[in-house]
């Protein structure tokens, strides 16, 4: 057994950013909707655990680091012995605080509202990030629902009809809906529901019959992954600082050929530079009415195969294809931003019904190991996309925290439920159960979430 994941520097620190800026969000919201309704909070933590000796008081207020670099808390008086065991979050803080700063002394509407304010703020957080990315970068749109080709040896048992399809066939509708691009055909392959999957051909008498159950997400995965689009193999994005701008290529520029090997799509393009890392290959480029040809010696970089999660290295230049960008005001930008929250939102939301009914399989859950390899990775790709990762994981951090679960925000939200139908909440000692109970359950999913990690990168 050998360690094939390419686990770097810049991995682990992407992962400690990524997550660490998700929790002070997180976090942050429960402080200041606390203050904001007379909540004495005693300590604002980053990681769980013991106290370490850095931090600082201010006021009431111990804002500190624990020793747990996972997770965070706001200890508010009253509310200590609900929360996770007293030792994950640093044992009891003995403080004289009036009865009426409190958490439990607080109508039940404040309540809510500061149990609800940590997600409140992730979603927020998700929107503001959505907003700028499409303020600044606009969004791209593919249309295309054209075929470039089908990698018959990667379609797994049920998919073989796909083989069937040639470069330039255009797939316009699947399970009786529509496709508007690239994009919701991927989503429709992923996501439809049952086994069967009616895939409509423009041109074709007959629709192609798949046979592939939506709970063998890693079959479904390995069929997203065996079609392939048709795009032009014409350059639109050049990242700074990648090989591709090291040798001059320009936003615009067609690529005729590639190491000798004509390039008819984008999609070949981007074969042909994942089979040389590191190795220097010629492109023959056609630019406005000129032909030229110019030197490219793709990056060596570790990327995660999406089926079975190995680590292979390929090569990179920094380029992106050529796609329509529409762009926005103030008004559009923010519209954008709550539609792309919305679709990230939809994802998730599926994937935990998935799990739920059992047609998404355990051994897909990731913990922070596995969100350092994809921080690494989309920090290289550029901050666009890096920014577009945060706000997806934001928006994963909000639903998860909502979970019925005690210890989360969503077992909060829960015994307050409760105490609004019954008139009264339920007594210190069920509470304490009950939190005991979510902390183990929390526990043994942060487990399974640790085990895929490194099963993933030990195999």
């Amino acid at each position: 057994m050998f360690l094939n994941a390419n686990f770097t520097l810049v991995d682990i620190v992407a992962g400690i950013v990524v997550i660490g800026v998700l929790i002070f969000v997180h976090e942050l919201g429960h402080f200041l909707a606390a203050k904001s309704v007379g909540i004495a909070v005693l300590r604002f933590s980053f990681g769980l655990g013991p106290r370490t000796p850095i931090g600082v008081r201010i006021g009431e207020t111990d804002y500190c680091l624990s020793w747990i670099p996972f997770g965070g808390f706001v200890k508010m008086a009253g509310l200590e012995e609900e929360g996770a065991p007293a030792a994950m979050e640093g044992g009891r803080l003995e403080a004289e605080v009036p009865r009426e700063r409190t958490f439990d002394a607080k109508p039940l509407w404040a309540r809510v509202f500061v149990i609800l304010a940590g997600v409140t703020m992730n979603a927020l957080f998700a929107v503001l990030i959505y907003i700028a990315l499409a303020g600044a970068y606009g969004a791209a749109v593919d249309t295309t629902i054209t075929v470039g080709g089908v990698d018959s040896t990667a379609l797994p048992l049920g998919a073989r009809g796909l083989a069937s399809l040639r470069p330039g066939d255009r797939i316009v509708r699947i399970n009786g809906d529509s496709m508007t691009g690239w994009r919701s055909i991927q989503q429709k392959l992923s996501t439809a529901a049952g086994t069967r999957i009616i895939i409509e051909v423009a041109g074709r008498p007959g629709p192609i019959l798949l046979d592939v159950p939506r709970s063998e997400s890693a079959s479904r995965a390995a069929l997203v992954n065996a079609l392939e689009a048709w795009h032009e193999p014409v350059i639109g994005e050049v990242l700074a600082g990648h090989p591709a701008a090291a040798a001059g290529l320009r936003s615009g520029d067609r690529v005729l050929s590639a190491g000798g090997e004509a390039i008819p799509s984008w999609e070949r393009l981007v074969r042909a530079i994942e089979r040389n890392p590191g190795h220097t290959i010629q492109l023959v480029l056609q630019r406005q009415e000129r032909e030229l040809t110019v030197a490219v010696t793709p990056l060596p970089t570790a990327v995660r195969d999406p089926v079975d999660h190995k680590a292979r290295t390929v090569g990179r230049i920094g380029v992106g294809p050529y796609l329509e960008v529409r762009h926005f005001g103030l008004a559009g930008s923010v519209g954008e931003g709550f539609r792309e929250a919305g679709r990230g939102a939809g994802l998730i939301l599926f994937t935990l019904k998935g799990l739920v009914t059992g047609q998404v399989s355990a051994r897909d859950i990731g913990g922070p190991v596995l969100i350092g390899q994809l921080a690494g990775e989309v920090v290289r790709a550029g901050p666009q996309v890096f920014l577009a990762f945060v706000a997806l994981l934001s928006i994963n951090l909000a639903i998860l925290n909502l979970l019925p679960i005690p210890v989360l925000d969503g077992g909060h939200l829960l015994f307050l439920a409760v105490e609004a139908v019954r008139g009264r909440p339920l007594s210190l000692e069920q509470r304490q159960r009950l939190t005991q109970i979510g902390f183990f359950v929390l526990v043994g999913l942060m487990a399974l979430a640790l085990a895929n990690d490194f099963l993933r990168l030990f195999r």
